[in-house]
């Protein structure tokens, strides 16, 4: 059973009780993924470690990897 199963599952269960509908699958997602970035930063913090620019830094020398400069 996959989740939109389950959410259908829990529509018709909701519909029958009476009860508020369930949210639908992937509405919270982006809200979750904030919420994750948020607690590593302040954990990073906690640890004495710069809270910042380690995703960016780490896309900006993957991209300095793959498009070397090419010298004239």
């Amino acid at each position: 059973m996959n989740a939109l199963h389950q959410y259908l599952f829990d529509t018709y269960r909701a519909a029958r009780l009476g009860e508020p509908m369930p949210p639908a699958p992937g509405t919270h997602d982006v809200a979750v993924l904030r919420a994750v970035r948020d607690r590593r930063r302040f954990e990073r913090v906690l640890a004495g470690r710069p809270a910042h620019g380690t995703v960016r830094t780490a896309l900006q020398a993957l991209h300095r990897w793959l498009r070397p400069r090419v010298d004239r």
